[in-house]
């Protein structure tokens, strides 16, 4: 009968110790996916966020800007001053 006991016994710890184990990757596991959540989330905004630049730059606002801007070009009727240096 004591050697049923210790068997129960020992079979009860065991079990205990692979329960514990097991919550512990659990936690691991959950915290990793928290984070590839977060990691998902922030791509999708920036995603989001290209989608917007790309639309803007087919305008002809973002066209007129660059011209003027980049290429220094300027419309018929402007005046440019430049500042000496």
């Amino acid at each position: 009968m004591a050697a049923i006991a210790i068997v129960v016994l020992i079979l009860l710890v065991g079990l205990t110790m692979q329960s514990n184990n097991l919550k512990a990757r659990i936690a691991v596991y959950d915290a990793k996916a928290a984070a590839l959540k977060q990691s998902i989330e922030n791509e999708q905004d920036r995603t989001k966020e290209i989608d917007e630049q790309k639309e803007y730059m087919q305008t002809d606002e973002y066209i007129a800007e660059v011209a003027r801007d980049k290429l220094g070009l300027v419309k018929g009727n402007e005046i440019v001053f430049e500042e000496e240096k």
